[in-house]
């Protein structure tokens, strides 16, 4: 299996000017002797960004001997997919990860494994089970790509239940966005608050919370309490209870007749 190979971009430096300044060739160092450093990548978004992307996005951000670990690892997974005895070659990798990629391409690494293997709930949930803290939000983020129905929403209620912020924020995902129900998903949200999780993790936020009120109430009882206690109440928290009070979107109507009856409730006389 062969994987396309990214080379970085190199970003040009800023060019000083003004009245007696001298340009500057891109990279040349600066008068003092420095070099400006190139602006930092945005962080990659494993859980949202479609594998083959996440892929080419990674393999520009990893020096050559990561690149070539990472081309390795991926094609042991797609060779030996599933699980092959009591621990697969690619639940190896994913303890490597860290190490061989850094910690900040680490999550992109795993969850890349994870999709080349084709890992099917009870995999991911074995990995999840027996897995590092790393390892289980690397899972969390591969839901979306390899979990097409509700059947790991255990994993996402379990990561809700700990401490954990990475994980908080990990289990909040699209997959989170699809599959949890109103109650479920109303008590994440909370679970965001009291952990300082940033509601902009929260996929599909927007979407979901206009005009629920239920989550509005809870919303502001849970205000109350930090008021009552002298705590202040989170922006997020007013921000996400204006929209809970708004009047939901009202869903489209069809230009197609969902009957064909006279009588406008559909009903036949």
């Amino acid at each position: 299996m062969n994987h396309p190979h990214a080379t970085p971009a190199t970003p040009e430096a800023a060019t000083p000017s003004g009245p007696g300044v001298a340009p500057r060739p891109p990279g040349n160092p600066a008068a003092d002797g420095t070099t400006p450093a190139a602006p930092a990548a945005a962080p990659i978004n494993p859980a949202v960004t479609p594998p083959a992307e996440l892929h080419r996005l990674l393999s520009a951000r990893l020096d050559a001997a990561a690149r070539a670990w990472l081309d390795r690892a991926l094609d042991e997974a797609a060779a030996h997919p599933g699980t092959h005895g009591p621990i697969s070659v690619w639940e190896l990798r994913l303890a490597e990860a860290g190490r061989r990629c850094g910690g900040a391409h680490a999550d992109a690494a795993r969850v890349l494994i994870l999709h080349t293997a084709r890992a099917g709930t009870e995999e991911l949930a074995r990995v999840y089970d027996q897995g590092t803290a790393d390892e289980r939000r690397a899972v969390l983020h591969a839901l979306p790509h390899l979990v097409p129905g509700p059947d790991a929403r255990p994993l996402v209620e379990d990561a809700l239940r700990v401490n954990d912020t990475r994980l908080v924020a990990a289990a909040v995902g699209p997959y989170c966005a699809r599959h949890l129900d109103a109650h479920a998903w109303r008590h994440a949200v909370l679970k965001c608050l009291f952990t300082g999780v940033a509601l902009d993790r929260v996929t599909d936020l927007a979407r979901r919370a206009r005009g629920d009120g239920e989550l509005a109430r809870m919303l502001g009882d849970y205000a109350d309490e930090r008021t009552a206690a002298g705590r202040p109440v989170p922006e997020d928290l007013h921000r996400v209870r204006a929209l809970a009070l708004a009047p939901a979107e009202p869903a489209p109507v069809s230009s197609t007749p969902s009957h064909t009856t006279d009588d406008p409730h559909g009903k036949e006389s």
